[in-house]
Formats: C-alpha cells, structure tokens, sequence
C-alpha cells in the first residue's frame, strides 16, 4: 500500500532546536529500535558538526506517521550556511519555523523564514522552550506575526498555526500550559496544513538540490522527482541551466531515506525525495531527466558570496613536514570539487600560478572548509579575508553590510556601542531583553566585523552573544582602523628556547612556546608597540666554567597565546599568513626574507 506523502522543512536560527526536534520525530515515530542506541543530535554526523555543536550540511530523513510518509530535512541555523537552505527549500511544500520562546525571532530567523515566504510556502510556527524560566510565548507570537509582516507575506501566510513545546522533553501542544505527551500534535498540523507534493506530468525529471560522495557508490546527488518515475539501470541526461547536456549516464542505484539510513528501492516515484547515484559529472542545479527531455527545471539563484580568501601552496621552510597534501595541483582540484557540492562558494584561479581565491558567506564557512581540508592531510597558506566588494551603475563602490543582534549584560553595553561605532557600524534598536540585558541591533559593514567576535568575549567578559546575516550592499563606509599593534617576528631558523623567550617577554606575549620549530619571517608574538620587531628566539644562555655563587633561577614564562584557525584569520594583516597543517597553526609574513618586505612596503608606499 502506498502511503500519502509530505515533504517538508525545519527552519530556524542557529541553535533553537532543530535537530533536536528532529531526533525527537524520529524517536516517536518509531525510527529506532526500543533498544537502538542512538546519539543525540543523530541528524549531525559530521565530525565538525559534532564539536562545534551546530548544523553544517542539509540533511533528509523520512518518518512514519500512521498512513502517511514525512520527508523531513534539518537545515543549518547559522547564517554562513545559508545557501543550502536556499537550495533546500526548493524540494518541501512545508516548512516548520521553530522559534525560541525567550530569545524570540532572531536575525536567521528573518532570513530562512524570507526565502520560504517567498517560495510561496505556509510556515507552521513552533514556540520551543517553552520550560524556559525567562521564556515570554505571547509576546513572542507578536514579533513572530510582525515579522511575517515586515517580510511580506500573504493573507494564507499570515494566518500561520502556532504550537508551543519542548523538543527537549519530547512534546508539543496547542497551548503553552497544554498536555505534554508527546510531538503527536505537531506529526497531526502538519498533516492537516502541508498539502501534498506537487508534480507534473510527463518523463523523469529532477532537479538536483545537494551532492555527497560516497566511498562505495560514488556521486550521490539527492533532490525531489517533479515528474515520472526512476528506477535503477535507467538512462539519463544531466542538464545544465540554460539546457545544455552535462553527461549521459545510467541510475546505477535509487535510494529513499528511511529513518537514518538510505534503502535502495526499485522505484521512485514523481514527488518523492530520493538519493541517486551512477552519474560522474552532474552537480547540483543540474537537471538529471530521461532522454527525452530537453528542458531542464528552472534553478532558483542562490545569495552572492560576500567574503573572499586566498588559498595558497605551503611555501613555508617546514612546508611538507606535517601534511601529505602539498602540491598546488590537489589543493586546486579539492577547492573546484568542493564548490561543485556547495554552491555559495566559487573558486577562481588568480594570476599567480600556486594560489586559487575562495569567496563564501562569511568567515565561519571559509574557517570550515580550511578546518576539513587540514583534517585530510592538506598544508595550505592562507590570506586575511577580505570582503567582495561591488560597483553601482555610476561607478560607486559598494560593499556588504550585515544586520549584527548582540544581547549583553547592560553593564558591557556601552563597550559594545562604542568598539562597533569605531568599526562604522550604525546603531539601529536598543531594546531591554529581560534578566538586566539589552538587546542591541546594528547595521556593520562585513568588514569592519571580520576578527570582532573575540574582541567582543574580552570586552563582555564572555558574556554577549553575536547573530549577524547579510543585509545588503550599500555604499562604501571608508578606512577601518585594523590592528593597532605590530607583530614579533623570527630572524632565524630553528627551535625555540625558553631562555630567549624569557628575555623577549617585556617586548610582548608570545604564540610559540619552548621547543616550537620556528623560521625566518614567523611570527612568533605580539610586539606591545606599533611596529614589527625582529628577534632571536633561539639565543640561549652563555656558559662558562666558573660557578655562579646562588642557584640560577628555573625561568617561569607566562603562558603563550593559543592561537585557533578563527583567531589566527581574525588576527593577521594583508602582509600576513595563517600557515595551517594537520598539526599547527603559525602565523608569519608573505615575504619570510626582510629585504624582500622592505622592498614589498616601498612598492605599496609609491
């Protein structure tokens, strides 16, 4: 018997609780064996995604309900990850928009619920955490309503069901005080409000929304079929947007999501969502259709990039002695195979003949990808980010600007206003959000927030907590102040030792500590004036025969600044590298030899 089917979306702001609702659903809908024993946060099986706690990739399961069959996907929450929601939202007819009952609709919460509006689909709004003691549910459905305003939706769209729950505790309900059973309420308005998948007639045709590769089958390029059926051995064409045959290929397996695993099936029928593989070439946006077809689904376009890095060959002394990837020629084709899967990157090759510029969503995105590739063996070097900047029809340039919401401890608050003013940031909304906090909205230029997010933890005492989404490209804000210190910078090569280290602590602090391998143009520390100061780091005590009359002292140095990949982004300057390997993260100068930096600094001086 074949089941009625939905398709639909979870969307929300980083960390409100999607894929924990998610686990939930799959837990009450009896995915799991009684005595499975299953991770929480199933959804989030990347290694990257598991430590830092949030959602990277789009993902789809598929649950049970009574008679009816649910495609659900888990979205990321976080801004810089927006293009695969984008790219999700084109496969669902429903979305579910989950909103935290205190902290209320978020600056991600506007922009995913945007792209679903304009899509043309009816959210159902789900209050979460609502045992939170600060929770405020009814003025929460109030801003929820306003921004489903402000954002243009419809009559059908404004009259949107609400639920109130707990994902945590495994319960949703009508009302906020009302009965906590179980997430059978929310399996039922869904049901009830999602109509079932739109489809066409005619041959197979679907449109490919993500891409994975897989040890054993290959490409796996997974979308919703918008006509006919597909089975495995079947011939098809892959088609670009404006129609072009990409790759002729055979369907060497269909795959339907059941719960956490995919399970081949001998066809698929128009409107469900399914996995394929057998195809070498297709990627996502691509049309996979049978061979009759010659138009393909028209691609939604997705947000322009609006930061971009240089990714270049390790030409470091240490270079090779960490990683096994090192060669500009697997660096080049694990940047274009990468930006095949994930369509808010593009990869370009500059002028030089070693180094490829990667343009994403911001510095998370790019920090993600840098972080995976070390983990596979690669050594690269790495540029400041810096933000893609445009001109309007009259020459003028623009640059992005982001929308920031901070909530701080009202006592930091005047910190935070006064660091982001200097950054030509324009204050917007100062509003109390309840617990002696204050809510405070700002409109930033990327720029100007590239390295912030550590200089705001210091000035709040860990306390502030930063959303930001891209707004719009406006006109240019003029010269940023950047880093107000200059860098200490190895005149040698060699390892480190603690003696040298101890002499040079009055200069600044340190990144390296003893024993470090260090060379020539590394930077070894901060310097506490202005400039950059070269030093020895590898003098160690002189010696002689004659005995000192008192012990010599053991030498106590403070510890040294641990540098992270984001910190390090965050903190070089233009003339400045992250060296990252699958060990270290170093810091040094584009030109490691000082006559070629002298000569590099008149150049840009003229």
């Amino acid at each position: 018997m074949s089941r009625s089917l939905r398709n639909i979306a979870i969307i929300a702001h980083v960390d409100h609780g999607k894929t924990t609702l998610v686990d939930e659903l799959l837990r009450q809908s009896g995915a799991f064996r009684d005595n499975q024993r299953v991770d929480e946060r199933a959804m989030d099986r990347n290694a990257l995604e598991r430590e830092r706690g949030i959602t990277i990739l789009a993902k789809v399961t598929s649950v049970a309900w009574n008679d009816v069959r649910l495609n659900i996907v888990d979205t990321p929450g976080h801004a810089d990850f927006g293009g695969e929601v984008e790219r999700i939202l084109s496969m669902v007819d429903g979305a579910v928009l989950l909103v935290d009952a205190a902290e209320g609709p978020m600056p991600q919460t506007k922009f995913v619920l945007s792209k679903a509006l304009k899509v043309g689909l009816r959210p159902i709004v789900a209050l979460n955490k609502i045992d939170k003691d600060e929770a405020r549910p009814d003025a929460v459905v109030d801003e929820v309503f306003d921004l489903f305003a402000a954002l243009g939706a419809d009559e059908d769209q404004l009259d949107f069901p609400i639920l109130y729950g707990s994902a945590k505790q495994g319960w949703m309900a009508d009302a906020p005080d009302g009965p906590q059973d179980d997430v059978s309420p929310l399996f039922e308005k869904i049901v009830e409000h999602v109509s079932e998948p739109k489809t066409e007639d005619g041959p197979f045709r679907m449109l490919a929304t993500t891409i994975e590769a897989d040890p054993y089958l290959g490409r796996i390029l997974t979308g919703r079929i918008a006509s006919g059926t597909v089975k495995p051995n079947m011939n098809v064409n892959a088609l670009a947007r404006d129609g072009r045959v990409v790759e002729r290929g055979r369907v060497s397996k269909v795959l339907a999501f059941r719960g956490l695993e995919r399970t081949p099936v001998d066809e698929a029928r128009a409107g469900d969502i399914v996995a394929i593989a057998g195809l070498n070439e297709a990627t996502v946006a691509d049309t996979l259709a049978d061979t009759t077809v010659e138009t393909p689904i028209a691609a939604d376009p997705i947000d322009p990039p609006t930061l971009a890095m240089t990714f270049r060959v390790n030409d470091s002394p240490l270079a090779g002695t960490e990683g096994k990837k090192v060669t500009s020629r697997m660096i080049r084709d694990r940047l274009f195979r990468e930006a095949e899967g994930n369509v808010a990157l593009e990869v370009t090759e500059t002028g030089e003949k070693d180094a490829f510029e990667v343009a994403g969503r911001g510095e998370l995105q790019l920090a993600v990808l840098i972080e995976t590739m070390r983990r596979e063996g690669f050594e690269l070097g790495v540029s400041r980010p810096k933000v893609v900047v445009k001109k309007d029809e009259s020459g003028a340039l623009l640059e992005p600007i982001e929308e920031v919401v901070i909530d701080v401890d009202e006592e930091h608050s005047g910190a935070v206003v006064q660091k982001l003013s200097e950054r030509k940031a324009d204050l917007i909304e100062m509003v109390p959000s309840g617990g002696g906090r204050q809510r405070l909205v700002f409109h930033a230029p990327t720029r100007g927030l590239i390295g912030y997010q550590g200089e705001l933890l210091s000035d709040t005492r860990g306390t502030a907590i930063m959303n930001r989404v891209f707004l719009k490209y406006d006109a240019h804000k003029g010269e940023i102040q950047g880093r107000r210190t200059g860098v200490l910078i190895s005149m040698a090569q060699g390892e480190a030792v603690a003696y040298a280290l101890f002499n040079l602590e009055d200069r600044g602090p340190m990144m390296i500590k003893p024993g470090d391998k260090v060379y020539e143009g590394m930077i070894i520390g901060e310097h506490t004036r202005g400039n950059d100061l070269e030093v020895n780091v590898l003098k160690g005590k002189k010696l002689t025969n004659v005995r000192a009359s008192g012990k010599d002292d053991a030498v106590t140095l403070t510890p040294p600044i641990r540098m992270t990949l984001e910190k390090a982004l965050a903190y070089i300057e233009d003339t400045e590298l992250v060296e990252v390997t699958p060990e270290s993260v170093r810091l040094r100068k584009v030109h490691l030899d000082p006559h070629e930096r002298k000569r590099a600094e008149k150049t840009k001086a003229a």
